[in-house]
């Protein structure tokens, strides 16, 4: 029998043409320009830009940004754009790049100052185009925006400035990162990003207060003390006196992991006489089988401790073929955590406080956009590249709260935008004096990706000056 081809024979050669390979970077250049990103950074980074240099510095950083954004995950990726002048402009060489990448390095401090700048103008702009959707929308102490901090391992593959071994018998760093989490109806966007050894600890309270700093400065207003309605959420590693105290003489809210004490077999039997367990929640609200909390503070010697600080236990069975721990008691898992927060049911602090677990997404999306390695050889040129991987993070979060508030695309991950958003096929025309992206009609995201760029494209773009 006769083999069939299952896909058509097709001849293939090259021929110059008008195709558009990425008509979905559109999505993240608009968003550069409406945002203010780009002319921020262009200001911002002035005194870096040297005599008669063809290549502003900031555009640099957004095209490595994009690039990241894309799929890239080395400063050499950005031929990609390159390759695409119509849509991406004039994009510099590798060479140019890795002047400019030690050229901030050598001046880093200033370098991450002016770009941090930069960012928090441009974020405070998207929120302020965003309304209803923008995560500080009507925020107070009840309804706060939450910033999740976790650190994370990433591998060095060989020798880097400050690579250390890692507490898993790796080699590498321990960044420590902060997110803004826009809770379910989006991602969230990375705040601020602490670039450490392999070796720094987890709950060190020094790296946490000066994360915080940062974060603190980078929000709309910049205000160091803005109240409750900002809440700072971490696992036990941001449980610490000094972190604790911090928090509180900033009057921000927190909820953190907290260490259950060694005595917690005696206390959980007291709880249960009290009859003090409630059931607990799902994350829609519904009381979820085998779960319980309860309140800790009361029978727990907390003088050490800030003034305001509530305990709450979690119990749960754990799920069926889980090995029961030594520290499990009459076959429940305990977790707790601390919050300062008043006036809410414990079922609901305790679901905003498991909601932390989205912390986990947003590192694994940072480690899809540029994260999963430090490619530069010197410590603060890999600062540079933290910062560039936070601005990926800024351009897909902004894009997609800009331009899909309301629709499922907010939500998709890296992967997911690429294959469907990023890579839509298009032509692109020059007739009289307009330059028209004809955008493939057959591809499925087509209508709903040039609806998401009409909306960008109607915001009012950043203010002159």
């Amino acid at each position: 029998m006769k083999p069939t081809r299952a896909y058509p024979r097709l001849h293939v050669d090259t021929a110059p043409n008008n195709a558009l390979g990425q008509a979905g970077g559109m999505l993240l250049t608009e968003t550069v320009h409406t945002s203010g990103l780009g002319h921020h950074l262009k200001h911002g980074l002035t005194a870096w830009k040297k005599p008669f240099a063809i290549h502003d510095p900031g555009k640099i950083l957004t095209d490595i940004a994009i690039t990241l954004a894309l799929g890239g995950d080395a400063l050499s990726d950005t031929s990609t754009l390159r390759d695409e002048p119509d849509l991406y402009g004039p994009v510099a060489s590798n060479p140019t790049i890795t002047r400019l990448i030690r050229t901030l390095a050598d001046d880093a401090d200033q370098a991450l100052a002016a770009i941090n700048t930069a960012r928090a103008a441009a974020r405070a702009r998207v929120w302020e185009l965003s309304g209803a959707q923008a995560p500080n929308y009507d925020s107070d102490a009840r309804i706060p925006l939450i910033v999740d901090i976790d650190a994370t391992l990433v591998t060095a593959h060989s020798e880097k400035e400050d690579a250390k071994p890692t507490y898993k018998k790796g080699f590498g760093f321990h960044p420590l990162l902060a997110f803004i989490d826009h809770g379910r109806p989006g991602c969230g966007e990375p705040a601020a990003g602490l670039l450490r050894p392999g070796n720094a600890g987890s709950n060190t309270a020094s790296d946490h207060i000066r994360l915080v700093k940062d974060v603190l400065a980078g929000l709309p207003g910049g205000k160091s003390r803005p109240g409750k309605k900002v809440l700072i959420r971490t696992d036990t590693a941001g449980g610490t006196h000094d972190f604790l105290s911090f928090l509180t003489r900033r009057r921000l809210s927190y909820s953190v992991g907290w260490m259950l004490p060694a005595t917690m077999p005696a206390l959980y039997w007291q709880l249960t006489k009290m009859k003090a367990w409630e059931p607990a929640y799902d994350t829609d609200g519904q009381p979820r089988d085998g779960a319980d909390v309860a309140e800790l503070t009361g029978i727990l010697d907390l003088d050490d401790w800030p003034d305001g600080m509530r305990v709450i236990v979690r119990r749960e069975r754990p799920h069926p073929g889980a090995q029961l721990r030594f520290d499990d008691v009459d076959g429940y898992r305990l977790t707790a955590f601390a919050t300062n927060t008043r006036g809410m049911q414990l079922a609901d602090l305790e679901v905003r406080h498991r909601s932390r677990a989205r912390c986990e997404d947003r590192i694994r999306i940072a480690k899809d956009t540029g994260l999963a390695n430090f490619p530069l050889k010197g410590l603060d040129q890999n600062r540079i590249w933290l910062a560039i991987v936070a601005l990926a993070g800024d351009l897909q979060a902004w894009s997609g709260l800009l331009a899909f508030a309301g629709d499922e695309i907010r939500r998709w991950e890296p992967k997911r935008l690429r294959m469907h958003i990023y890579t839509v096929p298009a032509t692109i025309a020059h007739t009289a004096r307009r330059t028209v992206v004809h955008v493939k009609r057959t591809v499925r995201w087509a209508k709903t990706l040039v609806a998401g760029l009409n909306r960008l494209r109607d915001l009012p773009g950043p203010e002159p000056g």
